[in-house]
């Protein structure tokens, strides 16, 4: 994210500043207005690509329905989470609720908090019938729907910069052996192994969810799901919490690494700028550092591969995990008029062609159907087509953890696991804390 500071940017803000160009998104600039101006109110994320084309959407909305008017604020990922949760329990949350599906969609659907669209699918066919039917279920809760993909799909992936590779002769991991072998190559040519926007805490969490589906499978973390007692002292758990602290031991991160913010994409900087060698992120990163790389994607240095298998575990080494998609929750707080307007919005201005056309020129995976001939025209049909790939042949696509679980079993496993890697605290003292907030 480009934006550093912790502060709402609202779309009319952001344009006069200059901070942003709308590439492919059909428009010349938004005339959208803060999200207290509109009819609803919609907040979304400062991150490329989807400020940009979110901007755009909702300009053309605009544009098109001048009574029924939507309003936009911009805020960084991690101010955002915190905001959101805050505004709803206040019950002045926006219209348009950003969110990721999971626990936190559970709590809001408990809470009343979110509008049922199921009955909005037979009057909205496309509604249904557009999504990729694995993502469009992450919006269902006891078989109802709450909430409708409004993004790509995201995989969590470990990127590398080849140039860094090629100069030291090594190839990609495909083990964890394979990748604690590489960490000393790197440390001794003065390159950090790998970086991690550690202070954020949510990348960590990628770490430990991979290798705990490595070695166990997707069955350990829904035992954690189900709330089955103890299910956070499940050995997988244990062993992964152990790898982690033994990679952090080795000098594999990048020293500092608790101080870097993903929100400043600081920790994708390091990877294109020769710093470290390798990253393990979501998909919605190229986007950020083919615009903010100076020709690092375009010149072909930006590699990526599936997470490693691990010896002796029983999880497919074809999973993955990470983010479906985002997703649009229309708020129960809001008026007869501003759902008919938001669900319409969602229909008919959401994810239409010119929507879907600047996610690919951006280099994302939009979660329709049909997307293979836009994929191949595109100048990044590799990273898509590979995005692509990972997500349809995934025998298990597991959502992030910290999106999956309740708040505030999400916030507790975050806390504790930053002290996992801050050697802190140890694996078995993790599992007892978490153990605690089973239901």
């Amino acid at each position: 994210m480009t934006i550093t500071k912790k502060r709402t940017m609202t779309v009319a803000g952001i344009f006069l500043a200059g901070a942003i160009t709308l590439t492919g998104c059909g428009t010349s600039g938004p005339s959208t207005t803060a999200a207290g101006d509109g009819d609803v109110s919609m907040w979304g994320l400062t991150n490329a690509p989807m400020q940009d084309i979110m901007a755009a959407s909702v300009t053309e909305w605009n544009e098109a329905n001048p009574e029924e008017t939507i309003g936009i604020d911009f805020f960084a990922n991690d101010a955002y989470k915190t905001k959101v949760r805050t505004a709803i329990g206040a019950g002045e949350g926006p219209t348009f609720i950003y969110g990721w599906g999971g626990g936190i969609l559970k709590s809001y659907v408990e809470a009343d908090e979110v509008v049922d669209l199921t009955p909005y699918l037979e009057e909205y066919p496309e509604l249904s019938e557009r999504y990729i039917p694995s993502v469009a279920n992450n919006g269902v809760i006891d078989g109802k729907t709450y909430a409708l993909p409004n993004n790509y799909t995201q995989p969590v992936v470990l990127f590398y910069n080849k140039e860094i590779f090629e100069e030291q002769g090594v190839e990609p991991p495909t083990t964890w052996d394979e990748l604690l072998e590489l960490v000393p190559v790197f440390n001794d040519a003065g390159i950090a192994p790998l970086s991690l926007g550690g202070q954020s805490k949510w990348p960590n969490l990628m770490w430990l969810a991979y290798l705990v589906d490595r070695i166990g499978g997707p069955e350990v973390f829904q035992a954690v799901l189900d709330n089955e007692p103890d299910a956070w002292s499940d050995p997988a758990i244990i062993q992964a919490l152990t790898m982690i602290q033994d990679l952090v031991d080795a000098g594999g991160f990048i020293d500092g690494y608790s101080s870097i913010a993903a929100d400043t994409n600081a920790d994708q900087a390091l990877l294109y700028t020769g710093r470290a060698a390798m990253m393990l992120h979501g998909a919605w990163t190229y986007s950020s550092m083919k615009s903010d790389a100076d020709g690092f994607v375009q010149d072909g240095k930006l590699g990526y591969v599936n997470f490693p298998a691990v010896e002796g575990g029983v999880g497919d080494p074809d999973n993955v995990t990470g983010n479906p998609s985002n997703f649009w929750s229309i708020s129960t707080r809001a008026t007869e008029e501003q759902r008919d307007i938001a669900v319409e919005y969602l229909a008919k201005g959401m994810l239409n062609e010119t929507y879907v056309d600047a996610l690919v020129d951006a280099g994302a995976v939009p979660v329709v159907t049909g997307m293979e001939e836009k994929i191949a025209s595109s100048d990044d049909e590799d990273f898509l087509s590979a995005m692509y790939d990972l997500t349809v042949n995934a025998p298990s696509f597991q959502l992030s953890w910290d999106q999956a679980l309740p708040p505030a079993a999400a916030d507790a496993m975050l806390t504790n696991l930053d002290l996992i890697f801050l050697g802190q605290q140890t694996p078995e003292e993790f599992a007892t804390a978490l153990n605690g907030t089973l239901e």
